[in-house]
């Protein structure tokens, strides 16, 4: 079972039928994901039974009454025929019609990235939708998957019929990437503390050996008191007890990503002197350029 701040993710289970077909029956959502509309709840306990009952298959419920209201699902090897490898899968989801616009499936696609990626040692989640589903589409934009390919004249085999398929995917490095932009422009906003004091022009995150995502601001003093972003989020992540950087992001004023000043590189040499050349700094999130501390950094001065 996995959960998020509004879902629970469970497995499906025959009891589920009768909620299944209230929202599979409806010709707006089967149809358009290239499956026919549920004619009876016998037919959707038999896709519970059948269909559902892959590995990696959870039944969407909200927490106030724990109803099955869409399903999702990681299609592994050997049930999906975007890959052929043990460490990627294939995103499968739909949704109720009565909960579309609420930002559900998004909410759960992510965790599935998180369980994905973090528990079940995959590299790469793949995607794909028919055209002219938009509502899929945008779900795909919002969790950054990256456009791959366009295939016309895919067979859709349970409706008999031919389409355009797009596809796309997202590889654990830019989810950990992704996650990192967004919460250090979460925290990046830039106040007057006191008449000597401003902060929060630049905000940093880095993500340590754990796992862990931690952040931090610039702070701007009249007199040599201030930090960059970069050392504070650093700060922090030692604070809580770890000491080992994987990955660092900066986002400047206008947006965009950039270096760590030498001081920042200074004190992450220090501290992992046998190991920084390896630490990878984001320098363009828009053309995803990533360069090591290394080569920022290739001769130390000690």
């Amino acid at each position: 079972m996995l959960k998020t701040e509004r879902l629970i993710l469970r497995r499906w289970e025959e009891s589920d039928a009768e909620s299944l077909y209230e929202f599979a029956k409806d010709p707006d959502v089967g149809p358009i994901a290239g499956w026919p509309a549920h004619q009876s709840i016998e037919e959707s306990r038999d896709v519970i039974r059948n269909v559902f009952a892959g590995k990696e298959a959870y039944a969407i419920c909200l927490k106030t009454d724990n109803r099955a209201i869409g399903a999702i699902e990681l299609k592994l090897n050997g049930h999906t025929d975007l890959t052929e490898r043990d460490d990627e899968c294939e995103l499968g989801y739909w949704l109720g019609k009565p909960f579309w616009g609420r930002n559900i499936m998004p909410e759960a696609a992510r965790e599935l990235f998180r369980h994905a990626f973090e528990e079940i040692g995959m590299q790469r989640v793949w995607a794909g939708y028919y055209e002219g589903n938009a509502k899929s589409r945008r779900v795909q934009e919002k969790c950054g998957f990256r456009y791959q390919w366009t295939t016309k004249d895919v067979d859709v085999p349970l409706l008999h019929e031919k389409r355009t398929g797009h596809v796309s995917s997202i590889t654990k490095n830019q989810w950990q990437w992704d996650r990192m932009a967004a919460a250090a422009r979460a925290v990046r906003r830039e106040r007057r503390i006191s008449e000597y004091v401003t902060c929060g022009e630049v905000s940093a995150a880095v993500l340590s050996k754990s796992g862990r995502i931690y952040t931090g601001v610039c702070i701007d003093t009249c007199s040599t008191l201030g930090i960059c972003a970069e050392r504070n989020a650093i700060f922090s992540m030692i604070t809580n007890g770890e000491q080992e950087i994987e990955k660092v992001i900066a986002i400047l004023p206008d947006g965009s990503s950039g270096a760590p000043c030498g001081a920042c590189r200074e004190l992450m040499v220090q501290l992992m002197p046998e190991t920084y050349k390896g630490i990878e700094i984001m320098m363009d999130t828009e053309q995803e350029r990533v360069i090591t501390l290394g080569e920022l950094t290739p001769e130390w001065w000690i």
